[in-house]
């Protein structure tokens, strides 16, 4: 019974098992029930209105707590204490990482970069059915770079603006706009936590990731030609708006290429966690909005007297809202929840692990099936269970495959997440902005494209990439 838990719920392993085999203890089993209850309560955040993070992080708490009490009784108080640190610094390199890509987002999203993009694709009075690609491409290409529910959200917004009242096509460009950005996510290492993590573990060089592409355009591709023939190719209402980048947008595009670019030689010639190099780039960003603060007086001013002389009063008046550039307000906006939620699974597998599950979860799964098929599997798991859960399971199992199987993984446990609404944060993010017109339903109804799209990538993958195998 414990076996077929830990395949349904692969979350419950993380670290290397401790000197202590507590899976059929009652210490074990009662953590085990303690982290079915606190992720039940995560998988139930719709219904109930609270925050995912709340229940994992007193789940941690409670299953280390029970760790460590075991092996005080025990006498070894010293190795539950080392597992627990040596499970946080894993944690820790991905918390600021994540935590500095936020806040670059955050602020070319202040700056207006994301406002002007929307803005240009209003007005450019595109078809239903060029816009259905043009969100779905561009969901694609951004989340490579950006968080899938980022890039999510602002195909929405583009499609809720200009498809207003159309819920039939707005909900079918949100099912698109999802399964592209994820599928986008899964060929590049900054694209999703998953990919990030296994980048970070040294199980796929980075521009391994690359290879991945096709299988990922395949995914998405295939369910959005079937949609494609249920879209009306009509005009929609032209709409007027024009956005202006704020000052210093373009410059803070270019150092978070810059930061990024920083990261990856720190990983691959330094040896030294990508976490070093995007920290770097944090304070390369805060040296520059520190320029902008200093020198904005100065900008102002001549900005008034250029829109003075040509009588621009709409210029003049905004500026007059312009305040100045804070790093630290970008750095709060951070998603703090899902920051804190990745903590509490981090730790409670991580205590789980340790306890002994991750070894009988091995041998469970690895040690008895073919590594492609456990990987296809652990995908459609993903549908339901999160994702990062997932990744840190195989991660930390380190079972023996080739690349071409670590790639599988990352490209299964990246786009399973699109089968159901409510497999991915982009899913869960787009249930929320267009509330009533994207629901669970409607994207359940799409199942079987998706579905035959995952089939087709993975086959993709396995003909296109079969040497890596």
């Amino acid at each position: 019974m414990l076996a077929c838990a830990l395949l349904i719920f692969p979350s419950l392993a993380y670290a290397a098992a401790g000197p202590l085999d507590l899976t059929l203890s009652i210490a074990g089993i009662s953590s085990v029930v303690i982290f079915v209850l606190a992720y039940a309560l995560v998988m139930s955040e719709e219904l109930l209105h609270m925050r995912k993070s709340k229940p994992v992080l007193v789940a941690a708490g409670l299953i280390w707590a029970i760790v460590a009490w075991v092996y005080v009784q025990a006498g070894m108080p010293e190795e539950a204490e080392t597992a627990f640190r040596e499970t946080l610094l894993e944690y820790a390199e991905l918390l600021l990482f994540l935590l500095v890509a936020m806040t670059y987002i955050n602020a070319m999203e202040e700056r207006r970069v994301f406002d002007a993009l929307r803005s240009w694709l209003v007005r450019k009075g595109f078809s239903y059915r060029s816009l259905f690609w043009i969100t779905g491409v561009m969901a694609f290409g951004i989340s490579a770079i950006a968080n899938n529910m980022t890039t999510a959200m602002l195909m929405c917004a583009v499609v809720l603006k200009v498809a207003e009242g159309d819920n039939k096509f707005i909900s079918l460009c949100c099912v698109n706009v999802v399964v592209a950005s994820n599928a986008g996510g899964a060929f590049s290492p900054f694209g999703d936590i998953t990919t990030l993590m296994v980048w970070q573990a040294g199980q796929v060089p980075f521009e391994g990731f690359f290879a991945l592409l096709l299988p990922a355009v395949v995914n998405f591709m295939v369910p959005a030609v079937i949609m494609n023939f249920f879209i009306a190719n009509r005009q929609p209402a032209s709409l007027k708006e024009n956005v202006w980048l704020k000052r210093g947008a373009r410059r803070i595009i270019v150092l978070f290429l810059i930061t990024v670019a920083i990261s990856v030689l720190c990983h691959s010639v330094l040896h030294l966690p990508p976490a070093m190099g995007m920290m770097f780039g944090l304070g390369l960003l805060q040296f520059f909005g520190y320029y902008l603060r200093r020198s904005l007086p100065r900008s102002l001013e001549r900005k008034r007297e250029r829109y003075s002389r040509r009588g621009d009063w709409k210029k003049l008046e905004q500026l007059g809202s312009v305040v100045p550039f804070d790093i630290f307000s970008r750095i709060a906006r951070s998603e703090w929840d899902t920051l804190l939620f990745f903590y509490g699974v981090v730790m409670c597998v991580g205590g789980l692990g340790f306890m002994g599950y991750l070894s009988l979860l091995s041998e469970t799964l690895y040690g008895s099936w073919n590594p492609v098929w456990a990987n296809v599997v652990l995908g459609l798991i993903s549908a339901v269970v999160d994702n990062i859960p997932v990744m840190f399971a195989v991660l930390s199992m380190a079972p023996d495959m080739s690349e071409g199987n670590w790639l599988l993984i990352t490209l299964t446990a990246g786009v399973g997440g699109s089968l159901l609404s409510m497999g991915s944060a982009a899913g869960v993010a787009l249930m929320g902005q267009a509330r009533g017109i994207y629901t669970f339903a409607v994207h359940l109804r799409w199942m079987p494209a998706i579905l035959l799209g995952y089939a087709a990538s993975i086959a993709a993958h396995l003909w296109i990439n079969g040497a890596l195998f």
